[in-house]
């Protein structure tokens, strides 16, 4: 799991158990905000305005390792999200008033920086599939769209207040509140609430994600991560605590880590293999 400090400008490295792998795993960030993760790479959002080093979107790989620290440029990037080959980046350039979701190739190539358009403060993002989900806070509702910027719904769920950040698993789209302090569940297809208090009592949450069965939720102000069964019980709500304004969070998608340990098994076979042939007597 890969949380992004805005306090102290690092993304840190934990198991979904709780434990530290890496509290600096990269450093020297200025405002990150947005993580996605995508097979071997992390993409991090900066959201400084450039003459300050910041507004861009930098790739690394899982290790930390930086590979292009200005993939893409961008006034005011902050939500990110990752599907196949393609970024989707929320930008917000007040002085234009020009808030919209770009689409670019993970190697950084334009595909449309004007994806999705005419939004007042879209400030949170949500991919499953090809379909896109938009918080956008200065309309208060989050609206779906197809990976291509279609509209499928733009008024998905209406009469929010402050969607921070989105995770989709199943039929399911959770949303993190900002000013009611929880999480609510919402039905992706037709929009309808599901749970309007999933998770709640929380100060500020700023961050979610879904792995293995649960709901990771970041909180900006007490600087920890919660684990919460999907049905919302709660496993640990100070699962990890430490955190300098934790903003976002990303968890490698299982089918990647279930790939890894495949590769990792049949190469282990084949050692053994050839170290067998090699004590076993040869043919007269």
């Amino acid at each position: 799991m890969f949380v992004t400090n805005s306090g102290t400008g690092t993304v840190g490295e934990y198991s979904t158990s709780g434990e530290p792998l890496d509290l600096t795993l990269i450093s020297g960030l200025i405002s990150p905000q947005g993580i996605a993760v995508s097979e071997e790479n992390l993409f991090v959002t900066s959201f400084a305005v450039p003459d300050r080093g910041g507004g861009r979107v930098g790739e690394y790989t899982i290790s930390g390792a930086p590979v292009n620290r200005t993939l893409i440029t961008l006034f005011g990037p902050s939500a990110i999200a990752v599907s196949g080959m393609n970024l989707f980046v929320v930008s917000d350039n007040i002085s234009s008033e020009s808030s919209k979701v770009g689409k670019f190739t993970t190697s950084g190539a334009v595909v449309n920086r004007d994806l999705i358009a005419g939004l007042s403060f879209p400030n949170a993002l949500a991919v499953a599939g090809n379909k896109l989900f938009v918080a956008d806070f200065g309309n208060q509702n989050i609206g779906k769209y197809t990976t291509s910027g279609e509209p499928v719904n733009a008024r998905l769920v209406p009469e929010l207040t402050f969607a921070s950040s989105m995770a989709v698993f199943g039929d399911s789209l959770f949303v993190a509140d900002v000013s009611l302090g929880r999480v609510s569940e919402y039905n992706t297809t037709t929009g309808a609430l599901v749970n309007p208090a999933l998770v709640s009592g929380l100060d500020f949450p700023s961050g979610l994600a879904v792995s293995g069965g649960y709901l990771f939720v970041s909180d900006y102000n007490t600087g920890t991560i919660g684990k919460y069964t999907l049905s919302g019980e709660t496993v640990d709500a100070t699962l990890i605590s430490g955190l300098d304004r934790p903003t976002s969070i990303a968890v490698i998608p299982a089918s990647v880590a279930e790939i890894s340990s495949t590769w990792i098994l049949l190469l282990l076979a084949v050692t053994a293999i050839l170290s067998l042939k090699a004590w076993l007597p040869r043919p007269a």
